[in-house]
């Protein structure tokens, strides 16, 4: 069990570095990344996804509604500290925090 404490806070460490990093980019180019896009729900034209993006000291997850006949809109916003978000994610996926530290690296050199 300490071990594996260990580890998930490395792993916390980690993307808090590596979303310190991006945020750092985003300040000096003034254009948000986008973290992961994640569609909820599909109805013809129309469909509802959560955007995660990475802003200056900000990680965004929002919950937005468009395509076809609507016009967009949020359904729900999230904001979080970027030393907060890891621990948020690790909480709500494995696998997504993971990935995002794969895409992170990937993008960030």
């Amino acid at each position: 069990m300490v071990k594996q404490i260990s580890l998930d806070a490395w792993q916390i460490q980690h993307l808090s570095e590596l979303l310190e990093k991006g945020s750092n980019i985003v300040a000096k180019t003034n254009r948000p990344i986008v973290l992961y896009r994640q569609t909820l729900e599909e109805d013809d034209d129309s469909y509802e996804e959560i955007v995660c993006t990475l802003t200056k000291g900000h990680v965004i997850e929002q919950m937005v509604t468009s395509g076809g006949v609507l016009v967009p809109s949020f359904q729900q916003q999230f904001v979080f500290t970027i030393e907060e978000y890891p621990q948020e994610l690790l909480r709500k996926s494995q696998d997504r925090f993971l990935e995002m530290i794969d895409f992170l690296k990937e993008q960030l050199g």
